[in-house]
């Protein structure tokens, strides 16, 4: 079993999955979608990626405002997260998720990728952030 994390943008959903200790994420797939409101195929690809990944808990990237306000970006993110839980029949966590895009491209870039470059790749590494610390969090708790 293992846990993914979304990184759920306009255009894009960043993808990672855990490794079955969770311990770890690895960042797996960016899907683009066409349209912003189109999420039929973006639902049915996450549905297969569940199945192939034996998934049991979704986290998804809560975008915040930086002052913990939630705006339009939170509102459709939660829509999201109930069309996913309908659709998965998993239970979703939302996960704060200010700053992973600005971590995930500075990481990008002390790697040495080129800034055209970098894009391909942001939400993939986005959800790895994510992913990585919920992750962190849950190990921290179980510790205590």
């Amino acid at each position: 079993m293992r846990i993914m994390g979304l990184d759920f943008g306009q255009a894009t959903v960043g993808v990672a999955i855990s490794d079955p200790l969770f311990m770890t994420a690895q960042g797996i797939e960016i899907i683009r979608r066409k349209e912003a409101n189109k999420l039929r195929q973006t639902l049915a690809r996450i549905e297969e990626l569940i199945v192939e990944n034996e998934v049991q808990e979704i986290v998804l990237g809560y975008p915040k405002n930086m002052n913990n306000t939630e705006g339009e970006r939170c509102e459709l993110t939660n829509e999201f997260k109930e069309k996913l839980e309908r659709r998965t029949g998993l239970p979703v966590i939302l996960w704060d998720e200010r700053l992973t895009t600005v971590a995930a491209d500075k990481a990008m870039m002390e790697a040495g990728i080129r800034r055209e470059h970098r894009k391909e790749h942001v939400d993939k590494i986005a959800a790895c952030f994510i992913l990585q610390g919920y992750l962190d969090n849950k190990a921290m708790k179980k510790d205590q």
